[in-house]
């Protein structure tokens, strides 16, 4: 289905063929650069439904978040979808940019919501913990066996909650930043179709 869009940059390839070197300087121009066979490689196999609703491929995503990694969200990425003059219609690639504009603007806006509720649920956490451990803390001086129980209890759940929460604040969202920036370069692209 998408065999040609494993090799999104052909710039840097030695073995590339006919049509490929005709459309060389077409296709290194392009910030990314992906060949099509048809509008159907945009988009998954199992989702029958019309373009403008239609569900994108999880390879076509891959392809897109692979070539545009080094590229900085200042930079106003152009992605350049070759196609064949052939497959052209151009009454659905209108429909195919605002399909694909309106994925990466709606994904982008739920990893920020993401990212967001999951500092909110760390402060919490942490805010949890902390106060289980100023309790554990002023219960530490009393004798009696009830206390003692309470600060053998709340110390290691004041602890395990404050590092949960840290934990979240730091290290969760570290791992969803690379997909929220992928989503907002790409909500800001300019979509073009060109021929090959």
């Amino acid at each position: 289905m998408i065999s040609h869009l494993t090799a999104p940059l052909l710039g840097n390839r030695d073995d590339l063929t006919d049509i490929e070197k005709e459309n060389k300087p077409t296709i290194k121009e392009g910030n990314v650069s992906l060949i099509l066979d048809t509008y159907d490689d945009i988009f998954s196999d199992f989702d029958p439904r019309p373009y403008q609703e239609r569900a994108l491929s999880d390879d076509f995503l891959i392809e897109c978040k692979r070539a545009s990694r080094d590229k900085t969200k200042e930079q106003g990425i152009e992605l350049r979808l070759l196609i064949p003059s052939s497959e052209r219609n151009k009454a659905e690639e209108t429909k195919i940019k605002k399909r694909l504009k309106d994925h990466f603007i709606k994904h982008a806006h739920q990893k920020q919501k993401e990212i967001k509720d999951e500092k909110k649920s760390g402060a919490v956490w942490f805010l949890a913990g902390a106060t289980l451990i100023i309790t554990a803390a002023l219960l530490y001086k009393k004798e009696e066996f009830m206390f003692n129980l309470l600060v053998v209890m709340l110390e290691p759940a004041g602890w395990f909650t404050t590092w949960t929460g840290l934990d979240k604040i730091f290290s969760s969202i570290k791992e969803k930043k690379p997909d929220l920036e992928f989503y907002q370069k790409m909500s800001r692209v300019e979509i073009t179709f060109n021929e090959y």
